[in-house]
């Protein structure tokens, strides 16, 4: 019986929801053990490095446990929640705090269970968290013996194959003498070490060797604490103090450093810690150029009110914003060599025909920088209706993994915090972006009077890799001039 309602639990694994993401943080459940859910039904809200996604749960049943708490980090792969498909009631004695019996109904499946379906596209393999023992060279293969169903500790489980592999090691050293003995087949048994895949690009990050790693997971799978623990120097000892422990000493005396009266520390995580990386690469990947001009913009501004008030653009939202972004599109229809980006792999510079319209927008979990698709091809009705969706949208924490992919140029709208310019960081991938700064009334030569006009300041940051000081110009130019006689819109399409 007992048998019967183990395999009648499904585990639900941490799908990799943005494009070869490693991690994930559990932002919020929506059910709680004891719960129905159905198939669809969405269980929780997680924030990759990319934006905040629900996950629906793929099957009907009853929750049995949430295996880690809200603001929890979690690897691709793991399991986050146990369903009973059978619909009965949660048991009242299994604890839903004890994230270990994960493995231990999926090594209980019947055969031919084949995949379990997690979200469209992704699934988990029923033997992937059961390994065979690997086979060392010099001793024949032995079928592996199998243990009791009920197994209470995991940690010997571990440590019989590699036992027995070294004892058999050594007999056979002894029958064979030195002539036949090869000393190095004792350390190729943790010549290749277990370890998930996000455990093997940190371990690569930090530059741990995985075979000097010693493991701690089950059957000797290498966690990220034993990377962690790998990476961290253990303190030198002391050469005259003899067992006196002056390991001890040093860790306390940095805990007083944080004072919690009169200072916050927030987790870099998520979104910002994304973007913090990707700045940091591109700023010292991509040398970057920053140019500016001051233009008048007065005529675009009448031209926005004019718009408002036309019947063709009903309902849609008519800002400066807009015809910024509409001159700039012309502007790279006219000079198409600066929408490109560098492979370095191949040393080739990508020019490409289709503009992706990045626009950088300040949220609650950080800058997100989602692009309007095929920008170029958009009517200015269609751009307005694009550039309003996707503001809203990324305000709201709802924008996906794959609007933030594929950008081309980005707009940056400095201006709406009253800042006249600055010197904007390329979006990764990007060969441009444009800055554009505060709107003010001030004394502007007109006609050959000092009037006071609406003026603003560009500045166009571009990769000197592949844009050169002369085509950077030129399209930082042709925005502006766009914008000091918005009729250019017309004479220049």
């Amino acid at each position: 019986m007992t048998t019967m309602t183990e395999a009648s639990v499904r585990e639900f694994r941490m799908p990799d929801v943005g494009e070869g993401l490693t991690e994930a943080e559990i932002l919020k459940w929506y059910v709680q053990p004891g719960d129905t859910v159905t198939d669809g039904q969405v269980v929780c809200e997680v924030e990759t490095a990319k934006a905040a996604v629900e996950l629906p749960i793929p099957y009907d049943g009853v929750v049995r446990a949430l295996h880690f708490p809200e603001g929890t980090t979690v690897d691709v792969g793991t399991s986050i929640i146990a369903v009973d498909v059978s619909g009965g009631a949660a048991p009242e004695e299994a604890p839903a705090s004890a994230p270990a019996p994960v493995s231990a109904p999926e090594e209980k499946k019947p055969a031919g269970s084949g995949r379990q379906p997690v979200l469209v596209g992704y699934g988990v393999a029923a033997s992937s968290t059961k390994r065979r023992p690997r086979k060392t060279p010099g001793i024949p293969a032995q079928e592996p013996t199998p243990t009791p169903a009920p197994t209470p500790t995991p940690a010997p489980a571990a440590t019989p194959p590699l036992a027995a592999a070294a004892a058999a090691a050594a007999v056979q050293a002894e029958l064979n003498g030195h002539g036949h003995s090869h000393p190095a087949e004792a350390p190729d048994i943790r010549e290749r070490p277990l370890a998930k895949p996000p455990v093997r690009k940190l371990a690569r990050d930090l530059g741990v060797d995985l075979t000097t790693v010693v493991p701690t997971g089950p059957d000797g799978v290498i966690t990220r604490e034993d990377v962690h623990a790998a990476a961290t120097p253990a303190p030198a000892p002391a050469p005259e103090a003899p067992a006196q422990a002056p390991v001890t000493a040093p860790v306390p005396a940095m805990a007083p450093t944080y004072d919690a009266a009169r200072e916050t520390r927030v987790p870099v995580k998520g979104v910002r810690k994304a973007t913090a990386a990707a700045m940091v690469g591109s700023a010292f990947t991509a040398p970057h150029v920053t140019e500016f001009v001051t233009v008048d913009v007065t005529r675009t501004l009448k031209l926005v009110e004019e718009l408002k008030a036309d019947k063709e653009l009903a309902g849609l939202r008519v800002n400066p914003l807009l015809l910024i972004a509409k001159a700039l599109l012309v502007a790279i229809r006219r000079h198409p060599e600066i929408n490109a980006s560098w492979d370095e792999a191949a040393q080739e510079i990508v020019v490409k025909h289709y503009v992706n319209l990045g626009i950088a927008a300040a949220t609650p979990r950080g800058l997100l920088v989602p692009n309007i698709k095929d920008a170029h091809a958009k009517t200015l009705p269609e751009l307005a209706e694009s550039l309003a969706e996707l503001v809203s949208t990324a305000r709201e924490g709802r924008t996906s993994p794959a609007a933030m992919q594929g950008g081309t140029v980005t707009i940056t709208n400095v201006g709406v915090f009253g800042v006249d310019t600055g010197t904007p960081i390329l979006n990764p991938g990007e060969s441009a972006i444009l800055a554009v700064g505060a709107i003010k009334l001030q004394p502007w030569v007109h006609k050959g009077k000092v009037k006071p006009r609406q003026v603003t300041t560009l500045a166009l940051s571009f990769d000197h890799r592949l844009v050169d000081g002369e085509l950077g110009s030129k399209v930082l130019a042709d925005v502006g001039a766009i914008l000091e006689q918005p009729k250019r819109l017309i004479t220049w399409t």
